[in-house]
């Protein structure tokens, strides 16, 4: 590997991570949400310092070429991340129905109210 390969990726690394840590201090990303993105910048970067781990970690999971192992992971990270988002989008569906459903009602009521209010209103001035 060359040295320019080797900065290179510890470097992407860094600034994985340094994205993820300054999303999560300013409040554009929760925490439960940067877990994964954590955790792939951490073993991007220990990846990244110490290359011959990955070859290592290919030839115990039978891996013959240690980038498919990488795009392994990462597909296996996304798909994760999908499923986590897929999870909180469908209870944030069901929130927002139940909602649009109170409000609804409530603004049925509010209407039934004015109504009884202006009849009212209306046999006072008689």
């Amino acid at each position: 590997m060359s040295t320019v390969t080797y900065v290179f990726g510890i470097v992407a690394a860094l600034i994985v991570l340094g994205v993820v840590i300054e999303s999560l201090r300013r409040h554009h990303l929760r925490e439960r949400h940067a877990i994964w993105w954590l955790l792939a910048g951490i073993v991007a970067l220990i990846i990244g310092v110490f290359p011959d781990l990955l070859g290592w970690a290919a030839s115990i999971v039978g891996v013959t070429v240690p980038t498919n192992l990488v795009f392994f992971l990462s597909i296996a990270v996304l798909f994760l991340v999908s499923i986590q988002h897929s999870g909180e989008l469908t209870e944030l569906e069901s929130e927002t129905r139940t909602l649009a459903e109170s409000v609804a009602l409530q603004d049925l009521r509010i209407r039934e109210l004015e109504a009884a209010l202006a009849e009212i209103e209306s046999r006072r001035n008689r």
